[in-house]
């Protein structure tokens, strides 16, 4: 059981509430240039070609990393603070004031289990094989409910998977969802699509499912014989499930039932006896995620097809934990995730890996190790000065729409004053204390600490169901590097690790700031009033505030934008889904435009500087912005993307939105039949 939050992340007002109480400390940090203007190509025009203008050197000599898919200001920035965060853990690893029982030392510990390679190989698929014989004892479909009970508190075994989490239509209330199991690759499309790319990543995985049984003692022809059995039932799994935008949509997940009516539609599992025996007595209602899945697992179950459950169950087993095992193993794995899924040359070292398994599953527990050296106080006090202009910004601009009524006008100005803030890192901590990370000098295992976290965050899950949703709670680390919306919190978060260059660099000039942070935080804004976020209101709840007329105008417009995005072509026959990556689109469009408002009322309040690099405000803005989404991807990685990604590839988010916004043609002087023109009446304006 995980909990899962409904938010949309970066990478997806006058008064200002929640902004989170920080302790940050004097830390010096080097001078950084605001724009580096020898990445630019200044032989392009950018009213032609503006990505090659602000980043044509860059694209020239900069390579993509062997380890890396994609690079860019995003990941330069997560390289670096990377960096940062295993300087401090490494630094930390022999302090001996960090117990095993201290928070720190659960992360020093993890670290170490992950590291300890000569144990995991000694040990091979040993830590399996309890579970693989639980799995060969299964024989009918009362067997295999009995070890998806045993199996909930570790992560599941897949099938169905049931989740804690606030009500989408009463977010103070948490409330347990039930939907689909995971299946081995990313995507549904990958299982469905019958185009040139999708059937051969299909048979390519069958091949690795193959060769990754092989490693729990299956002999070839076995093992290939499982491996067709395996796609063939993911095959019939992912029929039924949401396409990729139909996800998009949480009016198509949000079902509530009784236990009963579960019941009916999936029969052969005992309901009852199910959440009774997983820890969650006397439930009678709950939020079925995907009807119309569950009835298809029905049939799934009927089939009695035992022996392609064990499969399943076995490769599901095997595919979650491979990272855990040996480094054999975790090898094999990453030949087809990494290389041919993505089109990694070959995997990021051993720390920088165990740093990501640290940050995603007890990242506060560094996070206060991080910011306690890396997160000057200078840089919270500027971001919420523009925090504050970014929305009297976004105000301005919601009273002056022509296309939107009064009525719904005040309804989103209300929302847009209830939206929270929080920056930095919590007010509170998370309490780690229940959880238990040996090292390997204690006889700790990576296996056996990644249990023994599944295990606690289970228990969490069933301590906060009786209990109010607890929106203090943050959803990434602070040396995250992003930033997130949240819709039910009707919150913008933004961790310690984004406010630096070329996000934020407070020693910048604001130009600069508000062309990067500014339009991140524009961004985020702007996710509470996407085609998602906005049918939620001001309390994060799931309701319509919006008049029939209004929604039916709002609807063309973003049908525009979608359309605009879906005639894009990154690679020959590849093309971005514009309706899967409306949400993140309306994101930058709005955020780009509130942020240059925002820009505008701080010039007018302050001095302003002039040119800087022979460069007006206004185009030093639409530079920060494009130099933000600096960005080379492999091909795999485009293709894996625009399936599986509801952001546009980074290039298109450099100036696309740009192309919408009038001031973006004042400050260039692009004209009519320049490469960035699009017609007056075809610039979609929305927010």
């Amino acid at each position: 059981m995980r909990n899962k939050i409904n938010k949309k992340i970066l990478f997806a007002i006058p008064a200002i509430m929640g902004l989170a109480a920080t302790q940050a400390q004097n830390v010096s940090v080097p001078v950084q240039p605001g724009i580096n203007i020898n990445y630019m190509d200044k032989n392009v025009k950018p009213s032609n070609d503006f990505f090659r203008y602000v980043n044509g050197t860059w694209l020239d000599n900069t390579e993509i990393p062997s380890d890396r898919t994609r690079w860019g200001s995003f990941d330069e920035l997560r390289q670096s603070t990377d960096a940062d965060a295993l300087a401090i853990l490494k630094e930390s690893v022999n302090n001996p004031k960090y117990k095993s029982s201290t928070d720190q030392g659960k992360a020093i510990n993890l670290y170490k289990s992950i590291l300890d390679t000569v144990g995991r190989n000694k040990l091979g698929i040993a830590p399996l094989k309890p579970y693989l014989k639980k799995i060969d004892a299964v024989k009918n479909s009362k067997d295999l409910e009995a070890l998806m009970i045993e199996m909930e508190p570790l992560g599941g075994i897949g099938f169905f998977g049931a989740n804690v989490g606030a009500d989408a239509k009463n977010s103070n209330r948490n409330v347990i969802s039930v939907g689909p199991g995971g299946v081995g690759l990313p995507d549904r499309d990958y299982y469905v699509s019958e185009d040139k790319d999708s059937k051969e990543k299909r048979e390519k995985y069958v091949l690795h499912v193959a060769k990754m049984l092989g490693f729990l003692g299956e002999k070839p022809v076995e093992a290939k014989t499982h491996a067709e059995q395996i796609l063939a039932l993911e095959i019939e799994m992912s029929k039924p499930r949401f396409d990729r935008v139909e996800r998009r949509d949480r009016r198509k997940s949000y079902n509530p039932m009784t236990v009963s009516d579960l019941q009916k539609l999936t029969p052969s599992i005992n309901w009852d006896n199910y959440f009774t025996k997983i820890g969650l007595k006397n439930v009678d209602s709950l939020i079925v995620s995907q009807p119309k899945y569950m009835a298809a697992l029905e049939s799934v179950l009927k089939e009695n097809k035992v022996d392609d459950w064990k499969a399943y169950m076995r490769w599901s087993l095997l595919n979650r934990a491979s990272s855990q095992l040996s480094t054999t193993i975790e090898d094999a794995n990453f030949d087809f995730y990494g290389k041919t899924l993505t089109g990694a040359v070959k995997q990021r070292p051993s720390d920088e890996r165990a740093l990501q398994v640290i940050n995603g599953r007890i990242g506060e527990a560094l996070g206060k190790l991080y910011v306690e050296k890396k997160f000057p106080a200078e840089a919270k006090a500027k971001a919420e000065i523009m925090i504050k202009n970014i929305f009297v910004a976004f105000e301005n601009r919601i009273n002056n729409l022509s296309w939107m009524s009064p009525e719904t006008k005040v309804s989103a100005v209300e929302k847009l004053h209830k939206s929270k803030i929080k920056i930095g890192y919590p007010d509170k901590w998370k309490d780690y204390s229940a959880l238990v990370i040996k090292s390997p000098e204690e006889g700790g295992t990576y296996f056996d600490n990644t249990k023994n976290m599944a295990k606690w965050r289970f228990e969490q899950d069933l301590a906060d169901l009786n209990k109010p949703v607890d929106k203090t709670k943050w959803n990434m680390s602070p040396q995250t590097v992003n930033a997130y919306y949240n819709p039910s919190y009707n919150e913008i978060v933004f961790p310690a690790a984004i406010l630096q260059p070329p996000f934020y660099n407070y020693q910048a000039d604001e130009a600069v700031n508000y062309g990067g942070i500014g339009g991140v935080i524009g961004h985020e804004i702007s996710h509470g009033f996407d085609d998602s976020g906005s049918r939620y209101n001001a309390d994060g709840n799931l309701v319509d505030w919006w008049t029939a007329d209004d929604l039916k105008q709002f609807s063309a417009l973003t049908g525009a934008l979608a359309d605009q995005y879906s005639a894009l072509q990154p690679l020959p026959g590849t093309f971005v889904d514009g309706k899967f990556t409306l949400g993140e689109n309306i994101g930058d469009l709005g955020g780009v435009n509130a942020a240059y408002d925002g820009l505008q009322l701080y010039l007018k309040e302050n001095k302003n500087p002039g040119l800087i690099d022979g460069l007006t405000p206004e185009q030093r803005f639409f530079i920060s912005w494009a130099t933000v989404w600096r960005t080379k991807s492999r091909d795999e990685a485009i293709k894996n993307q625009v399936k599986t990604d509801p952001h546009s590839p980074g290039m298109y988010r450099s100036y696309v939105p740009m192309q919408n916004i009038d001031a973006f043609y004042d400050a260039f002087g692009i004209q009519k039949g320049d490469g960035m023109y699009i017609e007056p009446g075809k610039r979609v304006k929305i927010w």
